[in-house]
């Protein structure tokens, strides 16, 4: 039976399940720019350019290997705005009665095409998403009967079951973790290569004025863009990472520095999450790197434990716990959004340099997003929903799958521990030991009171003061509670009356 085949925009490869036996002279491969999914959050003007530009690049890959492809474009006059009207038109068009699609990235997503077979008529297949290494279902039957879920046990059992850096049944090395070597910032004399950039094409420079002309209000421009859009100029990024940043990537991951962004990252988020790289030919070519003796086994354990461990780990996590997970707020916080998340205009310079990179380059590091926007974002009592979206709109890498966990789970501690041991909160003290920002900072982050005190400092123990009966029997945070009974009553006093003063401005603002 001919079928229609869908591509998503995070299913950019040849070798998506959807795919895998299509009858490239009857089936019809169906890519489409939909309003629906463009505008259900502003997403940052450079997240479009990447993936519809790349959607459009794919679309004439796949011609050039003679498939059938109908695409759709965001300005056709009869473009439907909607996933599901979009493939209901194709099947109308192409007279199919079959749909063969892969698994989505988002849980709405998935609700509505386990709807589509009642609601259109026709039969619908949703095969696996099988770049992933493991399964929901595999997740789900690890996570059943544990008390606790961490990352690290999981990620164990994938290095078991891929044989990355694995002598038999032993991890090489020794340790199966070496991230206590990658915690060092980094020298001022330390330059890290620049990034891979690539320039417009004619296709590129079209989606560039498309999304200027239709989304002018939506965050960042668009007009700079130098991002990969094909597999093969994304090859070329993985290429110079193993090359040029993955000997230093396991050093100075954690290492933040003013006006530089990329540092020695490896910026394949981008391209892993929108399918032009599958995850275990990155982690193969780093892994070829150690044994070629050109990367330490610190860099590859942890650049191959971000793919293999975390990311592997936060998807299997999100459909889990779906769809009480965009519901939880474990420390009720309702605070809006502060302006300066939008116009970066603070006086902590830590923050005015993560959201300006963040605007500028739809990109933040995972410690700019951690430990300083997500450490402000907890601190301050923001809304879980509000920051929820806010990061899935700004980062040109953020699918649902993967922004939801890391935000409700990892920054938020709003699902009460089941992602994170403990809370991911730090005073200016931690910012300071990982980057140059305080140096340029209107405050100081010496001072934990005072019209010069670093608003990280108080604000850190306005918090735990405020959720002493949630966080204290916690057993990683009794060492900082010991500390906190030590406090005279006066000194308390003055940093919760501080916090509370900048937490009003912030309410009134």
């Amino acid at each position: 039976m001919a079928a229609l085949r869908l591509i998503l925009g995070d299913q950019l490869n040849e070798q998506i399940s959807s795919l895998s036996d299509c009858d490239k002279q009857n089936d019809v491969v169906l890519i489409a720019e939909v309003r629906e999914e463009a505008t259900y959050v502003k997403h940052h003007k450079k997240k479009i350019v990447l993936l519809f530009s790349a959607m459009r690049h794919f679309a004439s890959q796949l011609r050039d290997a003679n498939f059938n492809v109908a695409y759709r474009y965001y300005d056709d006059e009869d473009n439907q705005g909607s996933l599901l009207n979009e493939v209901k038109l194709a099947l109308q068009r192409h007279n199919l009665q079959h749909v063969v699609a892969t698994f989505p990235g988002e849980y709405r997503l998935l609700k509505s095409m386990q709807q589509w077979e009642q609601v259109l008529g026709v039969s619908v297949e949703i095969r696996p998403d099988d770049r992933f290494i493991s399964t929901p279902e595999q997740f789900s039957k690890w996570a059943d009967g544990r008390k606790q879920w961490r990352m690290e046990y999981f990620y164990r059992d994938m290095r078991r079951q891929t044989g990355l850096l694995m002598e038999g049944d032993q991890p090489i090395g020794g340790k199966w973790n070496f991230d206590h070597d990658n915690r060092k910032s980094m020298p001022s004399d330390v330059q890290p290569p620049k990034p891979y950039t690539v320039e417009p094409d004619e296709i590129t420079q079209a989606v560039i004025k498309l999304v200027e002309n239709t989304f002018p209000d939506h965050m960042g421009k668009a007009t700079d863009f130098s991002y990969a859009v094909t597999r093969s100029q994304a090859l070329e990024v993985a290429k110079q990472f193993i090359e040029q940043r993955l000997p230093n990537f396991g050093d100075y991951q954690d290492a933040m520095r003013e006006g530089d962004v990329w540092l020695f990252h490896s910026h394949l988020s981008f391209y892993l999450n929108s399918g032009l790289l599958l995850p275990l030919e990155v982690m193969q070519m780093a892994e070829q790197a150690y044994f070629d003796n050109a990367a330490p086994l610190n860099a590859v354990e942890g650049f191959i434990r971000q793919i293999l461990g975390w990311r592997e780990y936060v998807r299997g996590f999100y459909w889990h716990c779906m769809p009480t997970l965009q519901q939880d707020n474990y420390f009720e916080h309702t605070r809006a959004l502060p302006e300066f998340y939008w116009t970066a205009h603070t006086n902590m310079n830590c923050m005015r340099q993560c959201i300006s990179d963040t605007k500028q380059h739809a990109y933040a590091h995972h410690i700019q997003r951690l430990m300083v926007i997500g450490n402000f974002s907890l601190l301050a009592g923001l809304d879980p929903v509000a920051v929820n979206e806010w990061y899935l709109l700004v980062y040109a890498d953020a699918y649902e799958w993967v922004e939801m966990p890391n935000v409700s789970g990892m920054i938020l501690f709003a699902d009460g521990g089941k992602l994170a041991s403990k809370p991911y909160v730090a005073s200016g003290q931690y910012i300071n030991r990982m980057s140059d920002y305080c140096k340029n900072c209107g405050y100081s982050v010496s001072k934990k009171t005072g019209p010069k005190a670093c608003p990280f400092n108080y604000l850190y123990w306005d918090f735990l003061i405020k959720h002493q009966d949630k966080l204290a029997k916690n057993p990683r945070m009794a060492l900082i509670y010991k500390s906190l009974g030590r406090m005279s009553e006066d000194n308390i006093a003055a940093m919760q009356e501080q916090a509370q003063a900048l937490l009003s401005k912030l309410d009134s603002a």
